[in-house]
């Protein structure tokens, strides 16, 4: 059975930014890396089968969902953040919705107001189950 291996972000460039005067409406899509100063009224979302880290300051704000594998946050996020491999929250991160992640660290001051669902061992029973289906079904080809 693959295990996936959970790490903290290795460090990336920052392809994309959003200072501190700027405001984004709608869906933001991104690979590589991300870093907010500024707000964002909608998702963010980085390119799938991409490692890409989205890294919001103290001063950022999304009004929306995070979809993105490594997450650094020390803003403000008003909505569910989903993060495959790692979510790290500053001691003046906030969180308004639900965090779903692979692994998580928490700064003392960090705040999330929603559930906490570490999404490894849904993976690790959907590999689980996967395995028994296909040693069933090879018992009942023999």
């Amino acid at each position: 059975m693959l295990v996936k291996r959970l790490r903290k972000p290795r460090p990336t460039r920052v392809d994309s930014l959003i200072g501190r005067h700027s405001r984004v409406l709608g869906e933001f899509r991104f690979s590589e890396g991300l870093h907010i100063d500024g707000l964002i009224k909608g998702d963010v979302v980085s390119d799938a089968g991409e490692l890409a880290t989205l890294t919001l300051s103290e001063s950022g704000t999304v009004e929306g969902h995070v979809r993105v594998p490594f997450v650094i946050i020390s803003g403000v996020v008003k909505g569910d953040v989903y993060a495959d491999d790692y979510v790290e929250l500053g001691p003046t991160a906030r969180i308004e919705g639900d965090v779903y992640y692979g692994l998580i660290e928490m700064a003392m001051g960090a705040e999330v107001n929603g559930k906490l669902v570490r999404i490894i061992e849904n993976i690790e029973a959907n590999n689980l189950n996967s395995s028994n289906s296909s040693l069933e079904t090879g018992i009942k080809k023999a």
